[in-house]
């Protein structure tokens, strides 16, 4: 029952959260001044506000990787590793394409409908697709090393590292497969709320752990021999009359900086975590269900409603808000240089400083909507939108 609820959810049920978001949005009197005395209309995404730039920003290249993920919900995007980035698409295979200048290295053609990936680690490219199949390539020449099978569909990316691959399946299971032989070592399942945020997001693997954010608002930590749970932590609160006010996905990746874990949920909350121990170390009732942009000093976090915030990374304590992309529908965040920098709606990027929140940069990545969070490599932002198109970006 989960997975045909989560199948729909990018048709069905992302409007009525979009909605839902804006009703409490709607009588604040701060949104006024940004978008000129209350004449926007309550429902609509708020139309970009005018700026002068302050950084300029410039198209590497851009590259077309196949058909996209359109309304399925996935939050595709690329990986980077050793001067390349990888991508995959729906209906096109697999594409290995040099970061600096796009051009193409190598391609894996096939008719599997590819919905989960690329992940990258071991010396191998690792995908997923709708009908449960996860095939490992070779990073360096795209030759298939071998495929498996997981019960449900693959919308994350894996996670390759510590000779496993770990596999995040739509049913809330994580398999972990032997990288060399595509042998499953262990599995571990997670009960599901009867409704959620359609998608999710890759494991992550820390010194002996495995870390997932689930779609109940915990986050899991796993012991990488053998998928034993170790300790569990909310982070959204489950709270409502309703399954759908009590959704508090976490769907983007836990993040490790040191030994703290930070994760943020749907409902509103992001929450810092002894990783060793799962105890709470702060909590801020800021965030969203995507994935976190990391600082030096502070986290980078945008929340359903569309107001972006950056946190002390020791407190939790809001450095500043961005509220004037109000339901635009944004992706999570990525850090480039001095700024944050998140997707939205109609494919365009946003640049807003980190020391304040201020706009400085806007570019727009094709007309197709931005789901998965830029990804940062050497100082290049990608994004890749639902029509599979994939563009790189630098500042100058």
């Amino acid at each position: 029952m989960k997975s045909v609820l989560k199948r729909s959810l990018p048709i069905l049920l992302r409007g009525t959260l979009l909605v839902s978001s804006v009703v409490a949005l709607g009588a604040c009197s701060t949104m006024k001044g940004w978008f000129g005395g209350g004449k926007e209309k309550p429902n609509e995404p708020a139309a970009l506000v005018e700026f002068t730039p302050t950084q300029s920003v410039s198209e590497l290249w851009s590259a077309n990787v196949g058909k996209g993920e359109g309304r399925m919900g996935a939050g595709q995007g690329p990986a980077v590793a050793d001067g390349r980035v990888y991508a995959a698409a729906v209906k096109g295979g697999v594409s290995a394409l040099d970061l600096r200048t796009g051009s193409r290295l190598w391609h894996y053609d096939s008719d599997l409908p590819l919905s989960g990936g690329p992940g990258v680690g071991d010396g191998l490219v690792v995908v997923g697709s709708l009908d449960g199949v996860v095939i490992a390539l070779d990073a360096e020449t795209g030759a298939e090393r071998w495929q498996a099978q997981v019960p449900n569909e693959v919308i994350a990316a894996p996670a390759v590292g510590m000779g496993l691959v770990l596999v995040r399946s739509n049913d809330n299971r994580v398999t972990a497969f032997d990288a060399a032989s595509g042998e499953r070592r262990w599995f571990w399942n997670h009960d599901v709320p009867t409704l959620s945020v359609r998608g999710n997001d890759s494991p992550l693997l820390g010194p002996g752990f495995v870390f997932v954010g689930n779609d109940d608002g915990t986050v899991s930590a796993l012991s990488v021999t053998d998928g034993r749970p170790l300790w569990e932590q909310a982070v959204g609160q489950q709270e409502g009359r309703t399954e759908l006010d009590r959704m508090s996905d976490i769907d983007g990746t836990p993040v490790l900086d040191g030994q703290v874990i930070f994760a943020t949920s749907y409902e509103g909350r992001t929450l810092a975590i002894d990783g060793p121990s799962g105890r709470p170390m702060w909590g801020a009732q800021e965030g969203g269900a995507g994935r976190i942009g990391v600082a030096s000093d502070r986290l980078v976090v945008s929340s359903p409603s569309g107001s972006v915030y950056a946190l002390d990374k020791r407190s939790g304590s809001a450095f500043w808000q961005q509220p004037a992309l109000a339901r635009r529908n944004l992706t999570g965040a990525a850090i480039q240089g001095d700024y944050a920098v998140v997707g939205d709606f109609e494919g365009y990027l946003h640049w807003m400083k980190l020391d304040n929140g201020e706009f400085a940069a806007r570019a727009r990545a094709g007309r197709d909507p931005l789901r998965a969070a830029p990804v940062v490599a050497d100082g290049v932002l990608l994004v890749q939108n639902v029509d599979g198109r994939l563009s790189a970006f630098s500042l100058q």
